[in-house]
């Protein structure tokens, strides 16, 4: 079956999402541009990997070697740990946190018990208490259009950028690429597609569809296997 993958909805307020994959054979995927940051656990052959993600700015191909297994959540846009800012993330300029025996996790000089998919919700919960992981309440004025009173429009970029890894006008770029790609796999028509989303036209909408999942709206509309994760 090749790459098998799982999400569903975070039950913390700074989760959006928590997902799981597996691969029973090297699959062949790509995986498409998104704003949120991530932590993810892989488990191989050659044991178990912390992964701290940002955002992806354009699709990536690749490969997902047979009989690995991967977890992680999806934090919510403006969740983010001051240790490991976003803009040192983007791109799959990974952190990989060091991990100890018997499955413990080095994190801000303290050994943390390595958390499963079932209760990675008390991991996430325990770095909030320690401060590690946080949440800036200016991302969502921003996306909005609003800024807190006296602050100046640069400031409020700077701390967007802190908290996201990217610039707002980026993160409206992605979230539009993002609305066309599901509405394309889920077979509506490129010119309905066009006007949905917003684009001037169908080349512009083939542009964004290339650096966004590299894939063409047409190719997108056959089901060829991407991820949004």
């Amino acid at each position: 079956m090749g790459l098998i993958f799982n999400a569903v909805a975070g039950e913390l307020p700074l989760v959006q999402r928590v997902w799981s994959a597996s691969c029973d054979a090297a699959t062949d995927f790509t995986s498409a541009a998104k704003a949120s940051s991530m932590i993810a656990f892989a488990r191989s052959d050659d044991g178990l990997t912390v992964h701290l993600r940002g955002p992806e700015t354009t699709g990536t191909s690749l490969t997902c070697p047979e009989g690995c297994e991967f977890f992680g959540v999806e934090l919510r846009l403006g969740a983010y740990l001051p240790l490991y800012p976003p803009s040192g993330l983007t791109d799959l300029d990974d952190a990989v946190l060091p991990t100890l025996p018997g499955d413990r996790i080095l994190l801000d000089n303290r050994d943390w018990e390595m958390p499963t998919e079932q209760n990675i919700d008390v991991f996430l919960d325990r770095l909030v208490r320690a401060g590690l992981l946080i949440f800036d309440p200016l991302v969502d004025e921003i996306r909005h259009g609003d800024r807190p009173r006296g602050m100046s429009e640069r400031i409020a970029q700077i701390r967007f950028r802190r908290a996201v890894g990217i610039s707002h006008r980026k993160l409206v770029s992605i979230e539009q690429a993002q609305h066309a790609a599901q509405l394309l796999t889920a077979g509506r028509s490129i010119t309905d597609v066009v006007t949905a989303s917003g684009y001037y036209d169908q080349p512009q909408l083939a542009r964004a569809m290339r650096w966004a999942t590299g894939h063409t709206p047409g190719e997108l509309r056959s089901g060829i296997p991407f991820l949004a994760l």
